[in-house]
């Protein structure tokens, strides 16, 4: 049986939780999640009514909230969003870094300026959520900052090399920022790396090159996503993959690096040529459109779970097998030589 010390560790009722990108996508089911758990919560987002459409979700749960308009590429908004929030409710215990955005299609065809604003929206803006509230959970002695990093973070995301480059990147500055926080035992970061969502973020994402596409039916639930945020703000740890299917992509491509990309890459080129959608640059440099809720369209009706993990084992195994033959294959000639 737990101690009476280890459920009110446990429990966040009555903590101060902000989350950035709030507004629709993972971002949302944050808020959605921590306010089922009694927390006090500052929403962050650009856009005026999706943040205003969050707020009100919380009041209906019952809990206390407030929405700050926030680009956290921009460091003095950022700035800004952790004296409101202090400012509000005295203090800040959980930070959750999630405000992201993306680009994809061929590296020469999107607009240097939508490149470069992912770079601050996504490697910026958790730079700049780290570097405010850091000070303050020192202040503190206490905090949890948590990041929503992506399975990115570990291997590339096909044409979408500057996505895939601002994901490298947030891993490694928060590696390095362990070592900073080492000194404080009750100063935790913690790093989620979930796989592609079935939330509105691909649909408002930047797509170029004809790029037109919905979600894969082998996406994520953001709210199983948005449930492991929490889990994070309970019992924290450095490196969690949400799912099985995170981690069992991520292995793979450790595995098979060539592969994976090369196949990845292919198929992208297949839905380029086939799709020939207008090019847009989403959300990216302005705050989304609507819909502002959590979920996406999906190209085809969402498997079961049970479906997924199918699926994702089928792929391990004929990858294994493709890798097998190559080097058969590749034994033969040397044989044959």
């Amino acid at each position: 049986m737990k101690s009476q010390n280890s459920l009110e560790k446990r429990s966040l009722r009555g903590k101060t939780v902000v989350v950035t990108g709030g507004s629709s996508g993972v971002g949302r089911a944050a808020v959605e999640a921590f306010a089922f758990e009694g927390c006090n919560i500052v929403i962050a987002a650009r856009g005026q009514e999706a943040l205003d459409e969050t707020l009100e979700i919380c009041k209906e749960l019952g809990v206390n909230a407030i929405a700050v308009p926030t680009d956290v590429s921009k460091a003095e908004e950022v700035d800004h969003l952790v004296k409101a929030a202090v400012k509000e409710f005295g203090r800040i215990d959980i930070w959750v870094n999630n405000a992201g955005v993306m680009a994809s299609g061929k590296f020469e065809e999107i607009p240097m300026e939508v490149h470069e604003q992912v770079i601050k929206t996504n490697l910026f803006g958790y730079m700049h959520g780290a570097y405010s509230v850091l000070p303050l959970f020192k202040e503190q002695n206490e905090g949890i900052l948590i990041n929503n990093v992506s399975i990115g973070g570990f291997m590339p995301a096909p044409y979408s090399a500057v996505y895939s480059s601002t994901k490298f990147g947030i891993r490694g500055m928060m590696e390095c920022l362990h070592g900073e926080i080492s000194d404080y035992p009750d100063i935790h970061i913690a790093n989620l790396y979930p796989q592609i969502q079935r939330s509105t973020g691909n649909s408002h994402s930047a797509k170029f090159s004809g790029l037109d596409f919905k979600i894969p039916p082998f996406a994520s639930d953001p709210r199983d996503t948005a449930d492991k945020i929490v889990q994070l703000a309970k019992e924290p740890q450095k490196d969690l993959f949400p799912d099985v299917r995170s981690r069992v992509l991520v292995n793979l491509y450790e595995m098979f690096p060539k592969i994976i990309i090369n196949t990845a890459s292919a198929g992208m080129r297949v839905m380029m040529k086939l799709k020939n959608g207008e090019p847009t640059s989403g959300n990216v440099l302005e705050p989304s459109s609507e819909p502002h809720k959590i979920y996406g369209d999906t190209i085809l009706p969402v498997p079961g779970k049970k479906t997924k993990i199918a699926l994702v084992a089928g792929l391990g195994l004929g990858l294994a097998f493709m890798l097998l033959k190559s080097k058969s294959s590749q034994k033969e000639i040397y044989l044959d030589d």
